[in-house]
């Protein structure tokens, strides 16, 4: 199968399951919600929310949650067309405490392998990835064989083409190492035009925090955009010619999970629009800031005109 779609996004994929009660730990939690979960399904969720014809490339079990997972995306206006169906494994699960304004425990399970770390060569449309305007992986699919060679066929598909975009998404629990990471990073950084992560990312990464010498390094490595997250400094943006940063915007955090995504959402789209630097991040933030405000993550990625409100409230000094 062969179609023509404008975003193409290729990761993490599952279940999230968050405690409807906020402040408690989960041995004590009565009730919890099930929503569509995994930063990459995420992001494809929030590109498709503002207007981008979008698919996903994951894999899921054959099992009940793999169902949920494939009807979830369409119903958000994914094509799960390029999901494949692992029948070995099963769907993940992640399971989350939320105690705001900043803790946020993640546990994942995902043994004994997670179907979207089995993806191989053969399993991608490459004319798909290919063609596709806009590509996102991330660094996950990178921890182990056959989905990091699975990544590499597709960027070898791309060519390097025009927003060709690496998530620098590091969690150690994925890897055997810090200095593996870095090497698999490293590997895949000269075949990518954009990369995107926080300061302990680029430190996996390039070996820098310093959100500059970051940038720089991330730069010196190939690719034409670097985008450093701060925190509370908000965000770094810098290609060979231009470099901007754009405060935070501030919001009352309910759940700090998934504003990751939506940032790479809006990201996308701002991308895809020709958007100046300066609005592209700006609009970022504003769409991270709605879903921290937010308890869920998938279903609660931000429309182009929440976004647009977001950002004239904070330009005119509004708390949202």
């Amino acid at each position: 199968m062969t179609d023509s779609f404008e975003v193409v996004v290729m990761g993490r994929s599952g279940v999230d399951v968050y405690p409807l009660q906020v402040g408690v730990g989960l041995e004590d939690v009565e009730t919890f919600g099930k929503f569509l979960g995994g930063s990459a399904a995420n992001v494809a969720v929030a590109a498709a929310r503002l207007g981008h014809a979008t698919a996903l490339v994951t894999g899921v079990g054959d099992d009940p949650f793999g169902r949920f997972v494939r009807r979830a995306l369409r119903d958000l206006g994914v094509d799960d067309r390029l999901v494949a169906v692992d029948p070995a494994h099963p769907t993940p699960v992640t399971f989350c405490e939320i105690f705001p304004p900043d803790e946020f425990p993640l546990y994942f399970y995902r043994r004994p392998k997670a179907p979207d770390l089995q993806l191989r060569p053969e399993d991608l449309d490459l004319d798909a990835i290919g063609g596709a305007e806009l590509f996102w992986a991330t660094v996950t699919g990178l921890s182990e064989e056959p989905s990091r060679s699975a990544h590499h066929a597709a960027w070898e598909a791309r060519g390097r083409r025009r927003h060709t975009v690496l998530d620098l998404d590091y969690r150690p629990m994925f890897w055997t190492s810090q200095e593996e990471a870095t090497a698999q990073v490293r590997a895949a950084l000269p075949h990518v035009t954009v990369a995107v992560g926080n300061r302990e990312e680029c430190e996996v990464a390039v070996g820098e925090t310093e959100p500059d010498r970051a940038a720089d390094a991330l730069l010196a490595a190939g690719v034409e955009l670097a985008i450093v997250k701060q925190g509370p400094r908000g965000v770094l943006g810098k290609t060979r010619s231009e470099r901007v940063v754009v405060p935070p915007t501030p919001v009352e955090v309910v759940n700090g999970l998934g504003a990751g995504d939506a940032f790479g959402g809006s990201l996308v789209h701002g991308l895809l629009t020709g958007l100046p630097l300066e609005q592209v991040l700006r609009n970022a933030n504003a769409a991270g800031a709605i879903v921290a405000s937010r308890l869920e993550c998938s279903t609660a990625m931000p429309t182009s005109a929440e976004i647009e409100q977001h950002v004239t409230a904070s330009l005119e000094g509004t708390r949202v």
